[in-house]
Parts: structure tokens; sequence; C-alpha cells
């Protein structure tokens, strides 16, 4: 649980204004994993269905195909049996069927959270990591512009900050694409990140607990690494805050305290379990893995940052890229994707947040080696 982690901080309750917003004119598209693998996206979005339930008066349509099929009919049924909610079952990338969703349900408010989200995993999938967690975060916002919904949420990370990997590379195109998009529509779009949500499938907690009642070793892969963290109730809470703390084409952020180093968090836990760290259960270091950081960052030194009228969220003012070069790289990308030219998308994506902030995917062998030289080296 939290209690374990010194450095995180708690959200306060939701502001009476979310209540007073949404109560009596909500209705929601929720892109929780499309047809893809379960994880933090999955239980952040379920989480954040569930908050959404506890306040408002009008049907929720969840768009997902959730790794648990029937979580959404429980909560239906046991926690809100009052509610309308409309399970649709679909891919968010399916531009057609999508903007007729939309076209049909008119909601108010899309809370897109459908990503693949583990890190090593995508480091050497350059070419999925792009089709999910770029194009179609496009498809989505494009039909929420096109069917004027009002407000768009996209979910993302701070990964996305000064990306070193591929999965913080094409969120962080998701991002620009999202900012970009804001200034030229009638839909308030707002981007919130966030840092490691605790006790979701995949984090180091639930691995960690595994590894102790194994015996150990627990592995962690660096001494000096750290990371941010939060609960998933927070994060839904941020999640639905962000509605009316955001102005059009900003960045939110948890105020998350300070990070906690990941050894520290793991010899807080084998003494939970009652042992001790490095006698009854030893911990081990492996490693840094590919496109791994030591320390993760929640914004970009480029962009403006400034309090708002909540104390635990903070705002990031984006520097605007070029929308035509936006578009025009994002569709070069699409040609690549359907060669499968991994290097090509490398560039690519390298152009992007080139464009932004001048700065391009740190990788792991040198600070000035190119994406595309990147890609080789992993294949």
């Amino acid at each position: 649980g939290i209690s374990v982690i010194s450095g995180a901080s708690t959200v306060p309750a939701l502001a009476s204004a979310v209540l007073e917003k949404y109560k009596d004119e909500f209705a929601a598209i929720d892109a929780v994993n499309f047809g893809i693998s379960p994880g933090q996206k999955a239980e952040r979005g379920l989480a954040t269905t569930k908050a959404i339930l506890s306040y408002v008066g009008k049907p929720l349509a969840p768009f997902a195909g959730h790794p648990k099929p029937y979580g959404w009919q429980d909560v239906r049924r046991q926690a809100y049996p009052e509610l309308s909610i409309q399970s649709v079952l679909g891919d968010a990338g399916d531009a057609p069927h999508v903007q007729r969703l939309l076209a049909k349900e008119r909601p108010q408010i899309i809370f897109h959270a459908a990503a693949y989200k583990h890190l090593p995993l995508l480091q050497n999938q350059r070419r999925e990591a792009v089709r999910n967690n770029l194009f179609v975060t496009r498809t989505m916002a494009d039909a929420a512009d096109a069917q004027g919904v009002p407000l768009f949420v996209l979910i993302s990370t701070d990964k996305a900050v000064r990306p070193k990997n591929v999965m913080g590379a094409t969120k962080r195109a998701a991002e620009l694409y999202c900012e970009t998009l804001s200034a030229r529509s009638d839909t308030r779009f707002i981007t919130v990140r966030f840092g490691n949500v605790l006790n979701s499938s995949g984090s180091v907690v639930p691995l960690f607990q595994e590894q102790i009642a194994r015996g150990g070793p627990v592995t962690v892969t660096h001494r000096d690494i750290e990371r941010y963290f939060m609960t998933i109730p927070e994060a839904a809470q941020l999640i639905l805050q962000s509605t009316v703390t955001g102005n059009d084409g900003d960045i939110l952020v948890l105020d998350m305290g300070e990070p906690v180093k990941i050894v520290q968090l793991a010899e807080q836990l084998i003494r939970l379990a009652g042992k001790e760290p490095n006698v009854d259960i030893p911990i081990t270091f492996t490693g840094l893995r590919p496109g791994e950081k030591l320390k993760e960052e929640l914004f970009h030194p480029a962009e403006a940052l400034v309090t708002t009228d909540h104390p635990k969220i903070l705002r990031a003012r984006h520097t605007e890229v070029n929308w035509r070069q936006l578009k025009a790289a994002i569709q070069r990308a699409e040609e690549h994707v359907k060669t499968d030219d991994e290097q090509a998308l490398a560039q690519v994506l390298d152009e992007i947040l080139l464009s932004a902030n001048g700065h391009v995917v740190e990788h792991d062998a040198e600070p000035a080696q190119s994406a595309a030289a990147d890609s080789a080296a992993q294949r």
C-alpha cells in the first residue's frame, strides 16, 4: 500500500465543481484497452470509470476490450444498478466505427487511456508502439474534433518527458498531436501525466511481493534508480479533477512529492514481510534495461510550469509545433508502418520530438546517436 512510500502525496477529495459540472449531463466514452494487453492503463481506466459512476447521473459508455470483460457489468450490477452503462466492443483505431459511435452517443468527455504501457516490451517493437500509442490517439482525437465532443482527456506518462525509450517517444508524439489540434478545434484537449501507479498490474510492488513470497532474490535494476508513485484511486481522482482544472492544450501533473529509491522500497517491503533485507531475502542488481532511466521527470525544461487552483496539480504550458509538419510526419510514419520500416519510423519519431523542443530520443549507447542507428542496433 501507499503507507510504505514515504515520498508519495495524497490527492484531496474531488472539488465540488466536478460534481456540479457533470452530475446532470454526463456521458463518456472511456477509451480503455482496445484489444490490447492488460496493464496499468486498464486498471486506471476501470478505476476512473468507478470514480465517475460515483458522481454522475447520465449514462457512461465504456468503449473497451477490457481484459476482464465482465468487469463493467460487475460495476453496474453491484455498485450502480440505477445507472445505464453501455459497453461497446470495438477498436479505437477503427476510424469509421469510432466516428459512428461518437455521433450516436454524443459524449461530453472522452477519457483516452488506451496505450501500450510496458517499456521493455515496446523497446524492440517500435512499429506496434507507433500504431497503438500515436495512431489510435490521433483517430480518437480527430473523431472528437469532428463530432464536436466538448472535452478530450489524454492519459499520458512521465516517460514522455525527454524520452529515452520507444514508449515515451510515442506518448510524447501523442501529446503533441492533441496539444496542437486543440488550437484549431472547438474540442478542449487536456493531457494528464502520471508517474508509476502502485499495485497495478506489472508494477514493481506486486512483483517484489511475489519475489519475497518465493524467498527471493528481489531484483532491482540499479542501486540509484528512483521513481514517483501514486495510487490507483489518486490517479482516477486526478483524471476527474483535470476536467475542471485544465485549460485548452494544458498538460497537468500531480504533485507526487519526492521520488522514492526503488532499493529502499524493496527493503521496506521485505521488512513488512517480517524478513531482513540481504539476510533473509537477498536483493540483487540486474542492470538498467534498454530505454530505462535512473530518474524520471514530470516536465520538460522548455515547458512553462505554473500552479493551478488545485494544490496538488501543476500545469505546463507548451510551445505549439507546426501543424502541417506534424501531420506530414505522421503520414510518413503511416507509410513506414505499412512497409514495416523500423529505422525510418525511428527517424520520424526523432523529427516529431525535435520539432517540439529541440530534443530527440535519448538513446542508451550515445546521446548523439540517431534513432535510426538505435533501431538498427536493437535488431
